[in-house]
């Protein structure tokens, strides 16, 4: 039986009519970048015998996550601002916080999209190919990350529908995105590997790192990246796993490293140090 890494090198050989540069470049960077991750990252446990017990393990872990892929990003949240939000306690027709405030606008957002990828979790668990329910979630938990600052009038409502239409560029890194005509056919390319990619542990580091590669949105790449990991790990049984702000440094260097030098092992080891951190102890409970 044909190899992994034989049935890729053949698809790339036979990129179908339509294929850009950048589909194919990323195709062959994945083929790549995949070998060293089977090297370090644990062995994916395999889906959870127990889907609820798992999800709330997930609803467990919300706040944490949130209020450092939140902090991640510049917001200043507080704990009381997040448990405020998920609690139910959010009125922006009467609170003017609520409405004009970007960050209970970016923390109504988190909630609303981890919602979404919830929901595709379930999916997952359910026995729905991981790459396929990512396809078809993607743009629904961006959209829900929007939708309050869409609605409070401080993002474009057109921008829900779709991929970026303009250049962008990350601060501080010397990575440049894929130009804006590019960006429908590099994703594509990325939900089609990882609708074919058989390693849960490399469709969440190569999924996250991809995002950030291709950079579909002008904003809220970061947090759609780690979405995306998330549910990745979770169609592996690995736990949910939280990147937190106080490793950001880490954080960013590592995929630079990825995206600039083409060198995985940086991110591969960083994933692969908290997922052992997040996984309980052999026949113990799950880390607090």
């Amino acid at each position: 039986m044909a190899s992994y890494q034989d049935k890729l090198k053949n698809s790339l050989a036979h990129l179908p009519e339509g294929s850009t540069p950048v589909r194919a470049r990323l195709e062959q960077i994945w083929a790549d970048m995949r070998v060293p991750l089977l090297e370090i990252l644990p062995e994916p446990p395999g889906l959870p015998e127990d889907a609820d017990a798992y999800l709330a393990d997930v609803d467990e872990v919300y706040k944490t996550d949130s209020y450092h892929s939140l902090s991640i990003e510049g917001f200043r949240v507080t704990p009381e601002l997040i448990e405020r939000v998920c609690g139910g306690d959010w009125d922006p027709e009467h609170r003017e916080e609520d409405r004009k405030s970007r960050d209970a606008l970016a923390a109504r957002g988190y909630w609303q999209a981890f919602q979404k990828v919830r929901e595709s979790l379930g999916s997952i668990f359910a026995g729905e190919p991981a790459g396929t329910v990512s396809r078809n979630g993607f743009r629904s938990w961006y959209r829900e990350m929007f939708q309050p600052f869409a609605q409070a009038g401080k993002f474009d409502a057109a921008a829900l529908a779709g991929f970026r239409t303009s250049q962008v560029f990350i601060s501080g890194s010397r990575h440049v995105p894929p130009e804006w005509r590019q960006v429908a056919g590099a994703m594509e390319g990325l939900f089609s590997l990882l609708e074919h990619e058989e390693h849960a542990g490399v469709r969440a580091a190569l999924g996250h790192w991809a995002v950030g590669f291709i950079h579909p949105y002008l904003d809220g790449n970061g947090r759609m990246a780690r979405f995306l990991m998330n549910a990745m790990l979770a169609s592996g049984g690995y736990p949910w796993t939280v990147t937190k702000v106080e490793d950001r440094q880490a954080y960013m260097a590592a995929l630079e490293a990825a995206s600039v030098d083409r060198n995985i092992r940086p991110f591969g080891e960083f994933l692969a140090a908290r997922i052992r951190a997040a996984m309980p102890p052999e026949g113990g409970p799950a880390p607090s």
